[in-house]
């Protein structure tokens, strides 16, 4: 193969990703409008009483968790206070004691209990939905009175039956999935600074 074909494979390479990523996020926007304005809603209620968003998840939906929280602690697009959000995923002391004393599917359950509040969101993104650190966060969220929202993809798996909230993209594939989750993310941050700042 020349460097000219491989370029020419490269391109229609990327383009079948993209289309498949819109075709996802426009059957996203079809099925999941109701659950998108839920977790909007509840964002807003929350923050805008006080309370605080503790966000987790393992490998890319990690980042993800980390994403959000900086955009609202930070900014996303308006100057205004800082909003109170925590990733569980940042401290890598925290993450491995709880991991070496309690196995690895407390490491966020046990931030949870130590954290959450009634009132609190917690968020558990988890693109299976059967990641069993993320439900077990759900779990403690639960008995602490915060409310739950998970992020997944389209079985919903078992994240969607403990949580009070849950969106679930239309996808088996990781990729699409965690495409359309940033996207929502975007949209929901947006939508935030615009109703909480708005005046």
């Amino acid at each position: 193969m020349t460097a000219k074909e491989g370029r020419i494979h490269g391109t229609d390479r990327l383009k079948a990703i993209v289309v498949e990523s819109n075709s996802v996020k426009s059957a996203m926007l079809e099925q999941c409008s109701l659950s998108f304005e839920q977790i909007a809603s509840a964002f807003i209620t929350s923050l805008g009483q006080g309370n605080k968003v503790l966000l987790c998840g393992n490998g890319g939906s990690a980042s993800d968790a980390q994403h959000v929280a900086s955009e609202l602690v930070g900014r996303f697009q308006r100057n205004r206070r800082g909003l109170p959000a925590i990733a569980l995923t940042t401290d890598g002391a925290m993450m491995t004691s709880i991991s070496n004393d309690f196995g690895y599917e407390k490491v966020f359950s046990r931030q949870v209990e130590a954290l959450a509040e009634e009132g609190d969101i917690v968020v558990g993104i988890s693109t299976s939905g059967e990641s069993a650190s993320i439900l077990q966060a759900m779990k403690s969220a639960r008995m602490c009175g915060a409310v739950t929202v998970g992020m997944t993809g389209q079985s919903g798996g078992k994240l969607k039956d403990v949580t009070d909230f849950c969106l679930c993209v239309p996808s088996t594939n990781t990729a699409r999935i965690q495409e359309a989750h940033i996207t929502i993310w975007h949209a929901l941050c947006e939508i935030v600074e615009e109703t909480l700042f708005s005046g």
